[in-house]
């Protein structure tokens, strides 16, 4: 018998199908050991790791064990990254696997010539790409579990550093810096309408913007009555080109196009992997394999034409390309359509148009650039526009007529002139315009950086943007419009219109904010250790896991040179540094004439009036969500201190509103109702009509969630529907119901029973607002 053992149930299915019945598919389910939590997991003599076995894979591996001692040879099918071989080599030595009768195989698709091919040619686990593996976590263990406790007691409690996640807070937190201290710029712009002599419209701009006002509005005194005429043509050839196939970061930015986040982006490609859709997708390399390129040639002369074929190998930009040896693409070209539900043929078709128009020909082109003149007037007015001679890749663009791509739009056709021809002048319009603020980041574009700064590898973008927003360093925020007012002048005939418009600015969608917290750890960290958050210094450690992957640098050589200078700078930093809150001072209350600070304290942002050495303690206020202490107002700050609000009565008891460390609530009847701010709900202009809603909906969904009740008992048993199945409450316990049990049908002896055998580990707190 032949045993394969893959990471995921999902592969295994699929690689089941290609194989014959002597081999067994099995799979590990992930990694099936990590570094332990005592200690470190880090012997802090030699820096080794110290493995155990998850608890929750002791199952899987007396499994893969028994089956191991059953099989002739054991074939290690994990992925063919770093983590892929780690994997490889934990399930090697834990499974006390022999040499003889272990085989290590490796495909970048899960295709039947592609799993047999690797069967004909199994080679050795890499221990160099183990080693990089192994010297990442360990780096990373270090720093994290030394940095970590310090912005315990440095900043509150329950924070977290880390090298890579440090770094990408770094560079949210600078652009908001940025962008606070940003002061726009106004321009004037100036534009004009014309008519050539067969009445077609002509847009144009003129050369110059101006910086005044005043002088927008003389050139346009300087413009009426003149006449107006085509002094010049200039028509050049062009072509545009198209992208190279998807690495793992350009399909990140290319499917946020889609809606979809980073985390979900490689979801959605790692189940098309695991079906045999597409190709390895954790990648920094845009090649594509000879077959790939042979069957790009036969769809798209096919679909297209020969004319629109055009072979095309790229050359990877990034000089640590590593993690595989091929782009993302489909397993089969000929497939327009693969995916289980909509979002994976979504993210199928992006991948299957990126990849096939990357073997199509250019799109040629013709620019055309018209100058509109008056020899009374040292301006010139422009007006440019294009024509697709030959559509090349863009045959693919337009048939689809995919929103996600902007490759196509141009700047129009223009009206046939010709040079020395009058054009009727329609209208000119001046409009003050401001310069805008660096972009704040989004994700697919905070990805594109950490890409251009060499920090973080493919397989790491994803969980680094996923742990920053986990612990609420960073949030996703849709910005409202501001609004300004912008000057406008308008020529028309002989009559000049001034006039003064409302532009809404500066919203947005989807963008990374830091948090308060995120603030304060970040000037914490860049403060105490500047060289762990520098950039350069993050993408020197990337290109030493390389080195180490290459087998050109010896991996305990390189974490023994860090922590050597990295630990006596910790302890130095444990003694000498201060407290950091963010502490930001709002003016005084007017009632008390006492200072008034926003700051962090040990539940988040807060407002404090008062000092903490005064006679009489200080009073404190919760921040609510979307408030922010660089921003706060001592109004805004004061108005804190007015809750909890009182509504009114219902059913002869008191209706308040406050907020609490789970965000705004309502309480009536000693019960609590969460606020829902996507609903409309705020704290400051909630009614009592609105609260008795809240809690009739609250109690309606109480009454969905109850199975039945034990009343004979003394704090009575009940069992109810929670967000993971059933469960048992009793007072303020709450207990899990095995797996497979009918929990309408349990007897009180049953129940008991659970109680009885739960022990403190299965028990959790009912949280308390």
């Amino acid at each position: 018998m032949n045993l394969v053992i893959v990471e995921s149930p999902a592969k295994a299915k699929t690689i089941k199908k290609f194989l014959g019945k002597d081999f067994e598919v099995e799979s590990s389910y992930g990694h099936i050991t990590d570094l332990a939590k005592k200690d470190m997991g880090v012997d802090m003599k030699t820096l080794e790791p110290i493995y155990q076995v998850s608890p929750e894979k002791k199952e899987v591996v007396k499994k893969l064990k028994s089956l191991a001692k059953k099989a002739d040879i054991v074939w290690l099918a994990s992925d063919e990254d770093r983590e892929g071989e780690a994997i490889a080599w934990h399930l090697y030595n834990e499974l006390k696997l022999k040499p003889e009768s272990t085989k290590r195989i490796v495909f970048h698709e899960i295709t039947k010539h592609a799993i047999q091919n690797a069967i004909q040619n199994p080679r050795d686990i890499d221990v160099n790409l183990v080693n990089a593996q192994q010297a990442r976590r360990v780096l990373d263990r270090l720093v994290g579990f030394e940095m970590s406790p310090i912005l315990w007691s440095k900043v509150k409690a329950g924070l977290s550093a880390g090298r890579v996640q440090s770094v990408a807070v770094r560079l949210i937190c600078e652009r908001e810096k940025e962008i606070e201290k940003f002061i726009p710029v106004p321009v004037y712009k100036v534009a004009a309408d014309f008519y050539n002599k067969t009445q077609n419209l002509l847009k144009s701009k003129l050369n110059v913007d101006f910086k005044e006002y005043v002088q927008a509005l003389d050139f346009i005194q300087r413009a009426k009555g003149k006449v107006f005429s085509v002094s010049g043509i200039e028509t050049k050839p062009g072509k545009r080109t198209p992208s190279a196939p998807f690495t793992t970061s350009t399909l990140q930015q290319e499917a946020s196009r889609l809606g979809f986040s980073v985390s979900r982006t490689m979801r959605l490609a790692q189940q098309l992997y695991e079906a045999g859709h597409i190709t390895y997708m954790r990648t920094d390399s845009v090649n594509l394999s000879e077959e790939a390129l042979n069957s790009a040639v036969k769809v798209v002369t096919e679909q297209f034409g020969k004319e629109y074929s055009q072979t095309r190998q790229y050359v990877t930009k990034s000089k640590s390309a590593q993690e595989a040896h091929e782009a993302i693409r489909p397993t089969n070209l000929a497939v327009q359509v693969a995916g289980s539900d909509d979002a994976q043929k979504k993210l199928y078709h992006l991948i299957w148009r990126r990849t096939l128009a990357s073997q199509m020909a250019d799109a040629k082109l013709e620019r055309t650039t018209i100058d509109i003149s008056n020899p009374e007037l040292k301006e010139k007015f422009i007006a440019r526009g294009e024509v697709i001679l030959f559509d090349g890749f863009l045959k693919l663009y337009q048939i689809q007529n995919d929103e996600d791509s902007n490759e196509e739009e141009n700047e129009g056709l223009l009206p046939k002139v010709e040079k020395g021809e009058i054009v009727q002048l329609k209208q000119i319009t001046g409009e003050e315009r401001f310069s805008r603020p660096p972009a704040r980041y989004n994700e697919a574009s905070l990805v594109r950086k950490l890409e251009e700064l060499g920090i973080g590898r493919p397989s790491t973008y994803a969980p680094t943007i996923s742990t920053i927003q986990k612990r609420q360093y960073v949030e996703i925020s849709d910005l409202e419009p501001k609004q300004r007012n912008i000057r406008k002048i308008i020529l028309k005939g002989e009559a000049i219109k001034e006039s003064v418009e409302i532009e809404n600015y500066g919203a947005d969608r989807r963008k990374l904010i830091p948090t308060d917290i995120g603030v304060v750890v970040n000037e914490f960290l860049t403060g105490h250790f500047p060289s762990i958050l520098d950039y350069g210094f993050t993408a020197k450690v990337e290109e030493d896991f390389d080195s180490i992957a290459e087998g050109n640098e010896n991996w305990k050589e390189m974490l023994t040179g860090f922590y050597d200078d990295f630990h006596p700078h910790v302890e130095k930093v444990k003694e000498t540094a201060e407290r950091a809150t963010g502490e930001r001072l709002l003016g005084k209350d007017p009632q008390s004439g006492k200072n008034v600070y926003a700051r962090i304290g040990r539940f988040g942002p807060m407002v404090q009036i008062g000092e903490s050495d005064d006679e009489e303690k200080p009073r404190f206020a919760g921040l609510l969500k979307g408030q922010q202490i660089s921003s706060l107002t001592l109004e805004d700050a004061l108005k804190l201190f007015e809750l909890p609000k009182h509504l009114g009565e219902y059913e002869g008891k008191k209706v308040e509103v406050n907020t609490g460390r789970f965000g705004p609530y309502v309480k009536h009847d000693s019960k609590f109702v969460s606020l829902k701010p996507k609903e409309g709900d705020e704290i400051s202009t909630i009614t009592l009509e609105r609260a008795v809603e809240l809690i009739e909906a609250k109690r309606e969904a109480d009454r969905n969630k109850y199975i039945k009740a034990f009343d004979t008992e003394e704090p009575v048993i009940e069992i109810l529907n929670g967000r993971w199945g059933p469960y048992l409450k009793q007072g303020k316990e709450n207990y899990k119901i095995p797996k497979g049990t009918e929990a309408e049908k349990l007897t009180l002896e049953e129940v008991k029973k659970i109680i009885s055998e739960a022990g403190t580990k299965t028990k959790t707190k009912t949280k308390k607002k």
